[in-house]
């Protein structure tokens, strides 16, 4: 294990994997990256998903199968992809145990085409729940207005919940309001609360590139010098937040009946910008209970040469507070940044998703035709 993963854990970070495959699986690779890089739980998307299946031949006996029984596009994707969730759960699972479900997550994303349907996206989120049927999965929803209530109903009823596409500290802020609502039901429901786990994602990269190319249209030398530093600010005083939030007294009520916190969790931590240097999201967001969900490229970059030197997050309040004020003067229009970036979250899962059922269903055509 490389010393680097292994100091980075010991600061309390758990590191996730941002990416699944049926070849991974299969390989054995996932297990070595939990035995060997210090990896504690997977996350997936749309994206992840469709590219999964663009490549090679690891998913052709499941569609031959699919494809002889008849099955429509809808089932066939999502048999497809709780297949790989159930086996990426039962490959962490041992992390599950051995951390008293801390970690060892496997999480799955609610179709994203319902993104603004609540009903339905709470539907979705019972139906994946009992599709892969393992206590150590999360059902990921977004943190779109629709979604929130989603949120709620689905802790309500006992389901681990990993809350996506967070981009404002408003927003955020909602988040944990719908947590704490939906524990508060679940102990209504008679829910161990214990059993039930939650983690907010809070994007990073994606800020930086969509201020970046704000900050380039300015094109003064004081907006030039305020690149690239956006997503850290912002992620630092999201877990401002957290600390405040989570210092409440309706947290200690929750918390004495066996709660467990929301953990923030660092997503779109690989950057975008190749002049940046590779881990940037990872040494500059280490702070005690969170989690950073990394590409494989970004994980070996850390594990390889990552510069930790401990907390780098609770003591930079203040100057995450002044960039954003400086970001403010020369005219980023922050709320707008975060309106685009949610927007946009969900209009790229949605298409990644319509590409994942384009391509099984393609798939579906072929083996029948062959059959």
């Amino acid at each position: 294990m490389s010393d680097i993963l292994k100091a980075l854990s010991d600061e309390g970070v758990s590191i996730w994997l941002d990416d699944i495959s049926r070849d991974r699986l299969r390989t054995g690779n996932l297990a070595n990256l939990v035995k060997n890089s210090n990896v504690v739980g997977v996350t997936s998307n749309p994206t992840i998903f469709a590219k999964a299946l663009s490549k090679g031949t690891a998913y052709d006996d499941q569609v031959r199968d699919l494809a002889v029984r008849g099955v429509d596009i809808e089932e066939a994707t999502r048999a497809v992809t709780t297949y790989d969730i159930r086996w990426g759960c039962d490959v962490l699972r041992p992390v599950y145990d051995r951390t008293d479900g801390l970690d060892g997550r496997v999480s799955i994303e609610v179709d994203p085409r319902l993104a603004r349907d609540t009903r339905r996206t709470i539907a979705e989120a019972r139906a994946l729940w009992w599709l892969v049927d393992r206590p150590n999965l999360f059902i990921k929803i977004p943190a779109t207005p629709e979604g929130l209530p989603a949120i709620t109903a689905a802790l309500a009823e006992g389901i681990s919940v990993n809350v996506t596409l967070i981009f404002s500290l408003e927003r955020y802020g909602e988040v944990i309001d719908a947590f704490f609502a939906g524990l508060e039901k679940a102990r209504e429901n008679g829910h161990d609360l214990s059993g039930i786990t939650s983690v907010a994602s809070f994007f990073v990269s994606r800020v930086d590139t969509e201020i970046d190319k704000r900050l380039k249209k300015i094109g003064t030398d004081e907006a030039a010098g305020l690149e690239s530093r956006a997503g850290l600010a912002n992620a630092r005083l999201a877990y401002a937040l957290y600390e405040d939030r989570f210092g409440t007294d309706r947290w200690q009520a929750l918390k004495d009946a066996g709660a467990r916190p929301q953990r923030p969790l660092w997503a779109s931590t690989g950057v975008k910008d190749p002049d940046l240097v590779d881990t940037l999201y990872v040494d500059e967001l280490v702070a005690p209970g969170v989690v950073n969900t990394m590409p494989e490229a970004t994980l070996k970059a850390v594990a390889d040469h990552g510069q930790l030197r401990g907390d780098t997050v609770r003591g930079a309040y203040d100057d995450a507070r002044a960039h954003m004020a400086a970001l403010a003067s020369v005219g980023v229009d922050y709320d707008d940044v975060v309106r685009v970036l949610e927007d946009e979250g969900v209009e790229k899962f949605a298409a990644s998703w319509q590409e994942l059922l384009g391509s099984i269903s393609g798939e579906l055509e072929s083996k029948r035709a062959g059959a």
